[in-house]
């Protein structure tokens, strides 16, 4: 299961509201790439994938597709607000490395 801080679910929340189009909720997903293996990526979707695990908490739906949820289980998505920029977070205890920048694990 990935669990989602307030922080992440406001941060969600105001997405949603102000998307353009339509949005059911947020696809998180792990693809090849980044410095230290695999890259997070995330994003607003109007629909989920049939094969998708669908987590919802406090009226934020989550897609995560069968490949991804593997390796995301147990991770927990935060907002963070720092001088350096804003932005989501992922503390992922299946990661045996990650970059500095915390946007991929290997």
């Amino acid at each position: 299961m990935i669990n989602m801080t307030n922080s992440a679910l406001n941060a969600v929340r105001s997405a949603i509201t102000g998307a353009s189009e339509p949005v059911s909720g947020l696809r998180i997903m792990v693809e090849a790439g980044g410095c230290a293996g695999y890259k997070y990526m995330m994003g607003l979707v109007d629909n989920g994938e049939p094969d998708d695990t669908v987590i919802e908490r406090d009226g934020v739906k989550v897609f995560v597709d069968a490949k991804s949820h593997e390796l995301l289980a147990g991770t927990t998505v935060d907002f963070v607000v720092a001088l350096e920029g804003s932005g989501f977070t992922f503390d992922n205890p299946n990661a045996q490395s990650s970059c500095s920048c915390g946007k991929s694990f290997g």
